[in-house]
């Protein structure tokens, strides 16, 4: 049999490398703040369901197109041309999204679902309500899930999340998901419950002399300030760099700030220590935070200058 109707090009609204190439846009534009933030979590949501998106268009671009009576939707994406007027394309919901690469996906699991009607809602109410969907979320209890949604998308479509988010931040994202997943760390509950039973039978004034000391040594120590989940006391957080620092001009001072993923806690109040980030993301310690250092703009330029001082001058001019 003869085809005599052929259909033109993907149009944007339903092609996959258009949705994957702006979900990529978004996540870029995500890593420029701040990874507990809330608008790095706004941002993400974007990027999610775009991916998501970008990942059915791979199987087919038709997948998208919203019923319509006129079917001008799936015309669309099939790569016809519709005649009705004004046509303006529409997809399908992200919760029908997700559901049908459930069924497509063999690795989208209903985890993997229910993660990303709840990322995409939260941001539904950010921008559709007087709602602020991502305020008081903390980073590590969604991002480890959000990687992991992404890197089954990507690997979908062949792609992964070196790619998608570059070498630094794939690394990160890794350690946050196997941290996640490592069901042996849960037992760091038991630990945290023994020291905050030994806290409470321990008398007031006792108590609060220890969580003033606590309070006096985090001040005094480099680390990150959080409370114990024990005893509720100043503890700190230590961790290891993850990505490039950011360097900025403000008024008279250069500020650095370096972002860290927490790897041990300690807290001097009841003695609670916790090594791991398995063990921290069980515990709700493995939120990463941002160290700022500040140093004076024209020392600072200046020990630069000092650095090429060694070097003789340039005499290649002709």
């Amino acid at each position: 049999m003869k085809r005599t109707i052929e259909p033109g090009d993907t149009p944007a609204a339903w092609d996959a490398e258009a949705l994957y190439n702006k979900a990529e846009r978004y996540m870029q534009q995500a890593q420029g703040l701040d990874g507990d933030g809330w608008d790095y979590a706004l941002w993400t949501s974007l990027s999610l369901e775009l991916l998501a998106r970008a990942a059915l268009a791979n199987v087919h671009p038709a997948l998208l197109a919203d019923p319509d009576k006129t079917g001008s939707n799936l015309i669309s994406a099939l790569g016809f041309t519709p005649t009705e007027k004004r046509f303006a394309p529409k997809s399908i919901a992200i919760s029908d999204v997700f559901s049908r690469l459930n069924v497509l996906v063999p690795e989208f699991l209903p985890e993997h679902v229910s993660f990303g009607i709840q990322h995409t809602g939260r941001r539904n109410a950010e921008l559709h309500s007087g709602e602020l969907g991502f305020d008081n979320v903390r980073g590590s209890s969604w991002q480890p899930r959000f990687y992991d949604t992404c890197a089954v998308l990507l690997d979908s479509m062949g792609s992964s999340l070196k790619t998608f988010v570059g070498k630094e931040e794939a690394k990160t994202a890794r350690a946050l998901i196997d941290a996640a997943k490592d069901e042996g760390a849960k037992a760091v509950a038991g630990d945290i419950d023994a020291h905050r039973k030994v806290w409470e039978a321990k008398s007031e004034p006792e108590r609060q002399q220890l969580a003033g000391q606590a309070a006096l040594w985090a001040n005094r120590q480099d680390g990150h300030r959080v409370q114990c989940p024990a005893c509720g006391s100043n503890a700190l957080v230590w961790g290891d760099p993850v990505g490039a620092s950011a360097r900025t001009l403000e008024e008279d001072e250069i500020v650095e700030r370096q972002e860290h993923l927490p790897s041990r806690f300690e807290c001097v109040a009841c003695g609670l220590k916790i090594a791991g980030l398995g063990r921290l993301t069980a515990a709700n310690l493995a939120d990463r935070y941002t160290n700022t250092q500040t140093y004076d703009a024209a020392q600072y330029y200046a020990d630069q200058a000092d650095e090429w001082a060694r070097y003789e001058d340039d005499n290649n001019e002709r």
